[in-house]
């Protein structure tokens, strides 16, 4: 009984770790996939600012593609999430404030 018990416990582990093996090789090839259209994206000569904002905007699902994964932020308790949360939320005033003071300076003269 015991074999059987150990067997079972066996395969399980394997289709867990063939489980985690496809879910990176997908994540790979939506890296992958998203590189390409980061580099079609240059082909397309967009406008400087809209070219930014979408290699901003690739930039930011392929991070977040690592992070989750790679990192193992997926398996991770909602306190990670609160903490990265609030980190992001606290961030944005930070790269807002420069344009703020410019802003300031341009509306004086």
């Amino acid at each position: 009984m015991s074999e059987s018990h150990d067997h079972k416990d066996a395969h399980a582990g394997h289709a867990d770790v063939d489980h985690h093996v496809r879910a990176a090789y997908y994540v790979f090839g939506s890296l992958l996939l998203l590189t390409g259209f980061t580099v079609g994206a240059y082909f397309l000569h967009l406008p400087h600012k809209l070219a930014i904002t979408l290699a901003l905007l690739i930039a930011t699902v392929k991070g977040s593609l690592v992070a989750a994964w790679f990192m193992h932020l997926v398996s991770e308790r909602t306190l990670i999430y609160w903490v990265l949360g609030l980190t992001a939320l606290l961030f944005l005033p930070l790269l807002l404030l420069p344009t703020v003071t410019v802003l300031d300076r341009v509306m004086l003269h």
